[in-house]
């Protein structure tokens, strides 16, 4: 059955599901802000870059790539901390919550006078990062009608970066990283507010035996229609959530939903997801992005370095407005092929020509810079927000808040290995070298997608998890 014809809703349908993941989206806005800030203080603190002349800090190469990536090796731990509250507490909950740790985070990092407190903040900006994700991804994929669900998640991204660029516009003014970083705690502070005006999901509600506020709550996503038109749709939601005929939560569902674990429609979305964030993370320059700084100086380029990071920022907010039209008239998984491809053709091309081509400065730093600038454009447009939002879909409904926790702390534990290790691999096969391997990397993923990956968009989560048995 065609997902576009299941249900008929107006545009104030598409408004009422815009608003209850504004939520959302102003999380990720946050979210976008705290993983720039490692950029921002290593490159202050390692180049002398701040205007504050009182600043004292100083941190060594090894202390600045443990800063950069304890922020994704304790992520899973703020994911293991929301698994084990967010069927408790729910969605809206748990998003509030997220944001208390962030607070705390900024405000010792702005007051940071040695390396231990730049890692405690980093840890807290971790668990805030970890805790957020599956309730704001279950919650994302749970509150939207099929035909929307791509484009509004995939908007995620976009307010991702949107953080990102203005963390990083903010320093480039200031040239304070201290001030830049008490500036961003309006990020939380403005995301609790917008969370208190949202629903909790219906899907969550149901799973907690609360049929009556679950269609209500369904009625207001849906335009406040009449319970009679959204009907249809809320007994698809009855026979996809876990069946309870009490209303008191059944702890017995809660044992069930880790057998379920085990199911062929579970193990196999999670290798795929596994694997599709092996290859986001290699090709996406995510790992990179705390030592952007110190990998302009390296391309050589005649740029301002720190306005070139913003605008590496601006692409991907370009980049992620085109992923949430071209996401429902291409799919994701041309998407994903076609950006893959072209992420790994370019980085095979900085690296031949970073070994090949160094007597042709400044046409050199020119070319790669460009054609670095590009990866972080089309991975933007498919390979990152198509990720984010499989998770969203792609599990069924009752593992998939365990799914999503387990996923995205699985996704972090790869970050920071690369991140982690970037620079010892860098000098061990040398600066251009690694972009070559890693380009021809990504062409097996092209080969392995090509195969395994099924197109998810405009189907129905229940279609979506019949594929997989």
């Amino acid at each position: 059955m065609d997902a576009n014809n299941h249900y008929q809703y107006g545009i104030k349908s598409t408004l009422a599901q815009c608003w209850a993941i504004s939520g959302v989206w102003f999380l990720q806005l946050q979210l976008g802000a705290q993983v720039m800030i490692s950029t921002v203080v290593i490159g202050a603190i390692e180049n002398r870059a701040s205007k504050d002349a009182n600043e004292s800090l100083s941190i060594t190469s090894e202390e600045a790539s443990w800063f950069a990536s304890l922020l994704y090796l304790f992520t899973p731990v703020g994911n293991i901390l929301s698994l084990l509250l967010l069927d408790r507490f729910g969605h809206k909950k748990c998003m509030i919550l997220t944001n208390i740790p962030s607070i705390i985070a900024q405000i010792i990092l702005y007051f940071a006078e040695n390396v231990e407190i730049l890692y405690a903040s980093s840890i807290l900006m971790a668990l805030t990062l970890g805790f957020s994700n599956a309730p704001s991804l279950a919650y994302a994929g749970e509150v939207c009608e099929p035909k929307l669900r791509g484009a509004l998640t995939s908007a995620l991204n976009v307010f991702y970066y949107g953080g990102s660029i203005i963390l990083t516009m903010v320093y480039s003014i200031t040239m304070q990283w201290r001030l830049t970083v008490l500036l961003t705690t309006v990020f939380p502070m403005l995301t609790i507010a917008i969370l208190l005006t949202t629903p909790d999901s219906p899907m969550w509600l149901l799973a907690k035996g609360k049929h009556s506020k679950a269609h209500r709550n369904l009625s207001r996503l849906r335009g406040k229609v009449s319970y009679e038109k959204c009907e249809n749709e809320f007994q698809e939601m009855v026979r996809y959530s876990s069946p309870s005929n009490n209303d008191e939560p059944n702890q017995k569902e809660n044992t069930n939903a880790w057998k379920h674990l085990f199911e062929p429609e579970v193990i196999r979305p999670f290798c795929l997801m596994t694997i599709y964030f092996f290859f986001m993370n290699l090709l996406s320059g995510l790992p990179l992005l705390p030592y952007l700084v110190s990998i302009l100086k390296e391309f050589d380029a005649p740029v301002n370095v720190e306005w070139t990071i913003s605008f590496s920022m601006a692409l991907s907010i370009v980049g992620s407005l085109m992923a949430v039209f071209l996401i429902r008239t291409l799919g994701k998984r041309f998407l994903t092929l076609f950006t893959l491809s072209i992420c790994s053709v370019c980085y095979i091309a900085i690296g031949l020509i970073g070994v090949y081509w160094k007597n042709a400065e400044p046409t050199t730093s020119w070319a790669v810079l460009i054609l670095f600038l590009t990866t972080i454009l089309i991975s933007s447009i498919g390979i990152t927000p198509v990720s984010w939002t499989l998770v969203t879909e792609i599990f069924p409904a009752k593992s998939r808040n365990i799914l999503c926790s387990v996923c995205t702390g699985v996704c972090f534990i790869i970050t920071f290995f690369m991140a982690k290790y970037y620079p010892e691999l860098s000098i061990l096969v040398e600066f251009y070298n690694l972009f070559t391997i890693v380009g021809i990397v990504g062409l097996f993923g092209c080969i392995y997608f090509y195969f395994y990956l099924p197109e998810t968009e405009n189907k129905t989560l229940q279609e979506i998890t019949e594929f997989f048995k």
